[in-house]
């Protein structure tokens, strides 16, 4: 459930923009709240379980995130859509750090090792589904759907953890560094808030400049701040280790490279192309179904290999994949993004199963857990810091190919509406014996904005490519393990009953 809702909202923004009047800032925010929450709490939410019991954090989580799911249902307006996302986001973080250790103390033996398996393949179909269900939501009874589907889920899952799942939680408590926890929310936040208020004021304008700049300062701190505490959020001398290092940046460029422009893809397909929603998730299910079959594959095959080979192959097939789909211009349907979408895929199947198990390799073994969490942060980070830089480069992009082709008006603004999906209302807006030309027109500057897009994630994931391979260098510092990684299995004390599932 958690996992769909990162990626469901995608086919539904066109509907939502026309639905609330809702601005690319606003379907920014809609996509980047959720991510950005679940970037800047799984850590906080960790630390809390730990502290105050897993079972209790889990169960908390969930509730909050049925109720938010309810308030995104029901939202008047864009601006009560994005709280509600957020809020989403802060359930959904409560829940993400809690499963693995559940599991743990759960099942024992060679059952933890099939749970495990069973969390995966879950995960994976997630991916999957998220797309066509969207569409499917979307289409059949409008955008509302896609959070309401939510509470029925969330209301069994609560029933069979209240009933079936122990109570953990760690035999020797840390505790909770608030100051690591606040620092590290608020700079996630700032430059987020930063990059994607730059779409509409540019990159030169006070806000802009005073929110990046206070983002940057508050991870300064942090970085101080979590080399000096005696129980850090998160220890940045992980980052030392060159494997840890490498293994980060590629969770974090996944994210951005693999997943974080199909929102724009989507408003593509529906408002130039004139799909359908469900259609629309149609065309982007190849890549969640070709990353499910691969990172099935992956699991099993390629154990035995140092992990910066799957990880280093996963990044170049993703750069490749992604750089495929520039070929998008104003005469394009959407067949010129299959070939891309079905090797991007590939990559992210072939980068996604070795990820969490070699970080926890190239950590020391006290900091198992720890390595685990990071890498679901800096994956959730990555899609927040994409979308917002995506968004910045497609307004780029669209803007100056209007400019290039005469447009009358004000073509920085202009790009910002065709990524809110409003290319029909600006249709609508001219007269009938021009909107030929005009169509095109718009085809067109769509179509750069899409293509700078793939273009920068391309090379990202080209690059970050590169810093694997050469910062993964001794096989032995992170190998992909044999056996599934259980992280704190160590720490993990049952309170009170167990449940023998």
């Amino acid at each position: 459930m958690l996992l769909i809702d990162v990626t469901i909202v995608n086919v539904a923004l066109p509907q939502i923009s026309r639905s609330l009047d809702a601005s690319m800032t606003s379907l920014q925010w809609i996509i980047d709240a959720y991510a950005l929450a679940l970037a800047a709490l799984l850590l906080v939410a960790g630390s809390a379980a730990d502290l105050l019991g897993r079972r209790k954090i889990y169960l908390l989580g969930t509730g909050v995130f049925a109720a938010a799911s309810l308030a995104c249902g029901l939202a008047p307006t864009d601006l009560a859509l994005v709280a509600g996302r957020a809020v989403q986001g802060v359930g959904g973080a409560a829940m993400f750090a809690t499963t693995t250790a559940l599991l743990t103390a759960t099942y024992r033996g060679h059952d933890r090792a099939i749970a495990f398996s069973a969390w995966g393949a879950v995960s994976g179909c997630a991916a999957a589904a998220g797309p066509t269900l969207g569409g499917i939501l979307s289409q059949v009874w409008g955008w509302q759907a896609v959070f309401l589907v939510n509470l029925p889920v969330a209301a069994v899952t609560l029933f069979l953890a209240a009933r079936v799942l122990p109570e953990t939680r760690r035999e020797s408590p840390r505790r909770f560094d608030l100051a690591g926890a606040v620092l590290f929310t608020v700079a996630a936040g700032c430059l987020v808030a930063g990059l994607i208020s730059s779409t509409d004021h540019g990159w030169t304008s006070p806000l802009v400049v005073s929110l990046l700049a206070a983002g940057a300062l508050c991870l300064a701190l942090f970085v101080v701040v979590e080399s000096r505490v005696r129980h850090p959020l998160f220890d940045v001398r992980l980052l030392k280790r060159p494997a840890f290092a490498g293994l980060m940046i590629a969770a974090l460029v996944l994210q951005l490279a693999t997943f974080a422009h199909l929102g724009y893809t989507s408003v593509w397909l529906q408002s130039v192309l004139g799909m359908s929603p469900l259609a629309a998730g149609f065309v982007v299910t190849p890549l969640s179904l070709s990353s499910l079959l691969v990172a099935s594959f992956a699991g099993r095959r390629l154990h035995h290999l140092p992990a910066r080979i799957p990880v280093t192959g996963g990044l170049l097939l993703i750069g490749i994949g992604v750089l495929t789909q520039t070929a998008v211009d104003a005469s394009s349907d959407w067949t010129v993004l299959l070939a891309g979408l079905v090797v991007s895929g590939l990559g992210a199947g072939m980068l996604i199963a070795p990820l969490v198990s070699a970080a926890m390799e190239a950590a020391p073994p006290e900091d198992a857990g720890t390595a685990g969490a990071a890498v679901n942060t800096f994956r959730q980070l990555g899609h927040a810091l994409g979308v917002a830089v995506l968004g910045a480069v497609f307004v780029h992009g669209a803007s100056a190919s209007l400019t290039s082709g005469g447009w009358r008006g004000d073509a920085h603004r202009t790009a910002i509406d065709l990524g809110a999906g409003q290319a029909p209302r600006l249709m609508a807006s001219v007269p009938p014996g021009r909107r030929a030309s005009v169509g095109d027109l718009i085809a067109d500057a769509y179509a750069s904005g899409l293509s700078h897009v793939f273009l920068t994630a391309g090379l990202l994931a080209l690059a970050a490519a590169a810093a694997a391979w050469f910062l993964i260098k001794r096989p032995h510092s992170a190998r992909i393990p044999h056996q599934a990684h259980t992280p704190a299995a160590a720490s993990v004390q049952p309170v009170g009953r167990s449940a023998d599932l």
